[in-house]
């Protein structure tokens, strides 16, 4: 989950947590240019990982913090940092899992090994351990080091403890995440409906938007009762996000969205669209196409065309408007601050927006 054109930072903000990882990166490189040019470069691929987003994660942080009153931009803009390195660790070693060598289109940090390892005439099992290999080494350094920025926030004390536990919830929670999704790869039975939401929250919605929010409201002096009503409001925008994500992966236009439509049906992912398709009689009709690996692009329109007459793609944008719903009901309640409601409420407009 990417979060492009969902609360993106404005120019200032992100220019300040630019510059936090500019800086961070800089010194690691220093660092290891006393142990080689290839750690070097190994810290460069990182640091290209952390390129072209739009710095969701951090802006989630900075909506909260400024909302609420927050002044120290800098404290803010390192803890948004450390949360977009956290993400940039958990998708490069996710691509590692997934065994995917390109994201976006482009080679990513794995990819890019493989693809100079092969240059160089290495067989195609040899450059792809040099790719996962890097791309492990690389993701255990960007793990560590997004709590490292906490550190170097410039808060202290019982702050600085809280915040820790924000980012070790997220990290805790994204590790269970993925774990389901890898049992969810290999069981021959598809999971409930309730067990996608379960897995696609923990995996995505709570390092994405419960945690970032809640750091920023810590940040800033919040009142507990705030910080619970952000993680409550973050669970149920980052559900219905994962949830719009999963349709458009499969009836989304790919010029848009940058992603194809038939990976997810290729790859036999399982999402609610396919955990609400699996319990209807038209779906076993093209049960058989879900997951080859050499789907066809008309085979790929016959299971979109099942979705939609088994009810599976109506199902399913009921069910982000649900959750996009219930997460605007939080910021009605009466301690939410006008400000921080007016900065929160076009994230749910943009999610019910994306429902075509």
């Amino acid at each position: 989950m990417d979060g492009s054109g969902l609360l993106a930072l404005s120019q200032e903000r992100q220019s300040q947590v630019d510059a936090v990882l500019a800086r961070f990166f800089t010194l690691a490189q220093s660092r290891a240019a006393t142990m080689g040019p290839q750690y070097v470069r190994l810290w460069k691929a990182l640091e290209e990982s952390t390129r072209g987003g739009k710095r969701f994660r951090p802006g989630m942080v900075m909506a909260a913090y400024q909302s609420l009153g927050g002044t120290d931009s800098e404290a803010a803009a390192y803890v948004g940092a450390a949360f977009e390195l956290l993400h940039t660790a958990l998708i490069v070693h996710d691509d590692v899992i997934d065994h995917d060598f390109v994201r976006r289109g482009v080679p990513n940090l794995s990819g890019s090994y493989r693809e100079q390892a092969i240059a160089e005439g290495h067989s195609e099992r040899a450059a792809e351990h040099s790719g996962i290999s890097a791309a492990v080494i690389a993701g255990d350094l960007a793990l560590f080091n997004s709590y490292r920025l906490i550190d170097r926030s410039g808060v202290s004390g019982a702050v600085r403890a809280r915040l820790l536990d924000v980012m070790d919830e997220a990290l805790f929670a994204s590790a269970a995440g993925e774990m389901i999704d890898v049992d969810f790869a290999s069981a021959t039975e598809v999971p409930r409906v309730d067990d996608i939401l379960t897995m696609e929250r923990l995996k995505t919605a709570v390092y994405s938007f419960e945690c970032p929010l809640q750091a920023g409201a810590i940040l800033a002096g919040a009142s507990d009762e705030v910080v619970a009503t952000l993680g409550d409001f973050g669970r149920e925008i980052g559900i219905a996000y994962q949830i719009v994500d999963d349709l458009l992966g499969v009836f989304g236009a790919e010029e848009e969205t940058g992603k194809s439509t038939t990976g997810d049906l290729r790859e036999g992912k399982r999402t609610v669209l396919i955990a609400y398709a699996a319990s209807t009689r038209e779906w076993a009709e093209v049960e058989h196409l879900f997951g080859d690996e050499n789907l066809t692009a008309t085979d790929a329109e016959r299971l979109r065309t099942a979705l939609s007459d088994c009810g599976a793609r109506s199902f399913t944008e009921g069910l982000a408007r649900y959750y996009a719903n219930r997460a605007l009901a939080r910021l009605a309640e009466p301690h939410i601050l006008p400000a921080l409601r007016a900065e929160l409420h076009p994230v749910a407009d943009v999610v019910l927006g994306r429902v075509k």
